[in-house]
């Protein structure tokens, strides 16, 4: 094949396609016809060039031209303000209240571990000694130690910034290992409420439980949530992996993930909050009531949310997935 004399026969063609690609008004449906079949030919133009005499310049060239060809042929469609209007008054609630039957369990399992944790370790001291040196417990249970420090040893917006990104990584763990049946996510549950029964023990022992609740119940009861939730709906996604029910298991691991993907962005906005509140609230010089009046109006505004927004859009058939005309076609299934 003589490349020039064929370059010379179709260049006005892919001239027109490109011209068609770039006009920024929509087509009519005339040239969007002339759009596909200038599309068509372009591709076997390309095979043709590709198999007889190839160019590399001709040959990038029209791959390039039939990329953006093919994106305008099928279309795209873009993220606007009313996808994240509806995700957070619909799909991030009821995606969180249709996992309810697993955080909340895990919520109550995971409390009641950490209390039994710091029973132990306050009415144990040979377990205390074990975690740290005589004066280094001291240290840390004393007034003005390190546990009421910790809050206001740095300024509040790169504390608050580092507790959002330390949170929100634990929850994301717990959303992506969930597929490895749940067990890792188990695991990172347990450092966290070893951590939390850890400060419990310590500083009952010490007599001082009623400073360390005042400093922890004003951001850690949104915190926690957060936490239990992403956990739950890991544990959920683990399950999924050994009962998928009547779906198949391809499906339903799409399903969910896709739910629990959606989940992470969600819970890093609720974390977002929640770091504000340990950055600015928790160190501030509000009274403890005030304080752990804010924590708890911030976690019972996120249950009602849930409870109740949630509850609403799922009961209308909202799961937290991706639209019907946006997830690939499944194949039909026998009853």
């Amino acid at each position: 094949m003589d490349l020039d004399v064929f370059v010379s026969a179709h260049h006005a063609q892919w001239d027109r396609l490109d011209a068609l690609v770039r006009r920024r008004r929509r087509l009519t449906g005339a040239e969007a016809d002339e759009l596909v079949a200038l599309y068509q030919r372009t591709a076997t133009h390309l095979s043709l060039i590709q198999s007889s005499a190839p160019d590399p310049r001709l040959t990038g060239r029209l791959t390039q031209l039939l990329a953006r060809a093919r994106s305008a042929v099928t279309g795209t469609r873009r993220a606007s303000w009313s996808d994240v209007a509806h995700f957070v008054t619909h799909g991030f609630p009821a995606a969180v209240y249709r996992s309810r039957h697993w955080w909340v369990p895990t919520a109550l399992v995971s409390t009641a571990t950490a209390a039994l944790l710091g029973w132990w370790i306050g009415t144990h001291p040979e377990v205390q000694a074990t975690i740290a040196a005589p004066a280094e417990l001291r240290n840390l249970t004393r007034p003005g130690g390190e546990y009421e420090t910790y809050y206001s040893s740095h300024p509040a917006a790169s504390f608050a910034a580092q507790v959002w990104t330390n949170n929100a990584e634990a929850a994301g763990l717990c959303l992506v290992l969930g597929a490895l049946l749940g067990v890792p996510v188990l695991w990172v549950l347990f450092q966290n409420m070893l951590n939390l029964g850890v400060g419990i023990g310590l500083m009952s022992s010490a007599g001082r439980l009623d400073t360390f609740l005042g400093l922890v119940v004003p951001h850690g009861l949104l915190e926690l949530t957060a936490v239990f939730v992403a956990a739950g709906t890991g544990l959920r996604l683990g399950w999924t992996v050994i009962d998928p029910g009547p779906r198949p298991r391809r499906t339903a691991l799409a399903e969910e993930g896709r739910a629990a993907m959606g989940m992470a962005i969600g819970l890093a906005l609720v974390l977002f909050v929640s770091g504000a509140i340990e950055g600015f609230v928790t160190p501030s010089g509000l009274p403890t009531w005030a304080r752990v009046a804010a924590g708890v109006a911030a976690e019972a505004a996120f249950l009602v949310y849930v409870f109740v927004v949630g509850g609403r859009a799922a009961r209308a058939g909202e799961t937290g997935d991706l639209a019907p005309e946006e997830r690939s076609a499944d194949l039909p299934l026998a009853a």
